[in-house]
C-alpha cells in the first residue's frame, strides 16, 4: 500500500492465543465474547501483525512476532500457529531478506513483539536482521531484563538479550527516520511506545497493545495484562480522537480480522470507519 511517498505493508507471523478474559480484563465473558469466540480452553485467537515500511532508502520493521523459540510445552498453551505464515517467510514475499532490514522497532519486549529479534543459528542464538539498528525504550528494556512477578511470563531475554549491540535506546518520544517517530504510550508496560508513520500529509499509526483489537477501541475494554490500566484510558481517550479527526489509518497488532482501519468518533465513542 501506498503511504505519500512511502510503501507499507501489513505482515504476518501467523497467530496465537491468549485467555479472553485477560484480553479483557474487567468486562464480562457475555459481552467479550459477542466479539471474539473462545476456544474450549477459553482463549481467543490473536494475529500476530507486523509492519514494514520501505521509505525508498530503508527497510524499517515494526515488531518481529512471537517467533520460532518456544518449546512445544509453551507453543501449545499459547496455541501459536505458524501453518499459513511466519515473518521470515512474509518478509521474503515481498522481496525483502532478512540482511535488507535496516531498522527495526520494537513498541515493547513482551514475546509476542519481539520473537525474531532473534534466532538460532545452529547451536547459537544470534541477531536475525545483521545489519539492522535496533530500537526500543531504554526504561522498557531495563524492565524487560528484571521483570516483576506479576509479568515475568512475559519478557523472554533470549528473544531480544543478543541483540543489545545492534540496539539504540531511546529515552523518551523521538524521531527514528525521517517520517518515522516514535511516541511512549504508558499503560501496558510503562514505556510501551507507538510508531507514527506519516508522508506527504498520508499517516499510520502502530498503535500496539494500547489497541490490540478493533474491540479494544471502547475505552474502558482495557487487557488485565497492562500494569497501569489507568493510564491506559488516558491514553486512549487522548489519543485515539485525535487519529480519528486526522484519519489517520491505525494498525492493531493482534486484530485477525481487521489488522487496520481508520476510524471515527461519534457521540464520543471511537470505532471502525464502515469502509475501512
Amino acid at each position: 500500500m501506498k503511504l505519500g511517498r512511502f510503501n507499507i505493508h501489513l505482515l504476518s507471523d501467523g497467530t496465537f492465543t491468549l485467555d479472553g478474559g485477560q484480553m479483557f480484563g474487567v468486562i464480562p465473558k457475555p459481552l467479550w465474547e459477542k466479539k471474539l469466540e473462545a476456544d474450549a480452553r477459553n482463549r481467543v485467537r490473536l494475529a500476530l501483525t507486523c509492519l514494514l515500511v520501505q521509505t525508498g532508502k530503508q527497510n524499517v520493521l515494526v515488531e518481529t512476532g512471537v517467533g520460532d523459540k518456544f518449546d512445544p510445552k509453551r507453543a501449545d498453551i499459547y496455541g501459536v500457529d505458524h501453518s499459513a505464515a511466519s515473518l521470515p517467510a512474509e518478509l521474503k514475499k515481498v522481496g525483502v531478506a532478512t540482511e535488507d532490514v535496516d531498522v527495526v522497532i520494537n513498541t515493547h519486549l513482551h514475546f509476542d513483539h519481539c520473537g525474531w529479534n532473534t534466532y538460532h543459528d545452529g547451536t547459537r542464538l544470534v541477531p536475525t536482521f545483521p545489519r539492522a539498528r535496533y530500537f526500543v525504550q531504554r526504561g522498557e528494556w531495563e524492565h524487560a531484563c528484571r521483570p516483576t512477578e506479576r509479568d515475568r511470563a512475559s519478557y523472554i531475554e533470549q528473544f531480544f538479550g543478543v541483540a543489545e549491540e545492534q540496539t539504540e535506546f531511546l529515552e523518551g518520544d523521538a524521531e527514528v527516520l525521517p517520517g518515522i517517530s516514535v511516541e511512549v504510550l504508558p499503560g501496558h508496560t510503562r514505556h510501551m511506545q507507538g510508531v507514527r508513520i506519516s508522508s506527504e500529509g498520508a499517516g499510520a499509526y502502530f498503535i500496539s497493545d494500547l489497541v490490540p483489537t478493533k474491540a479494544h477501541l471502547q475505552y474502558p475494554w482495557i487487557m488485565s495484562f497492562d500494569l497501569y490500566p489507568m493510564e491506559t484510558l488516558e491514553n486512549k481517550k487522548r489519543l485515539l480522537p485525535q487519529l480519528a479527526r486526522e484519519e489517520t489509518l491505525v494498525v492493531f497488532p493482534h486484530d485477525a480480522s481487521t489488522p487496520w482501519a481508520r476510524l471515527e468518533e461519534r457521540d464520543g465513542k471511537i470505532s471502525v470507519l464502515p469502509d475501512s
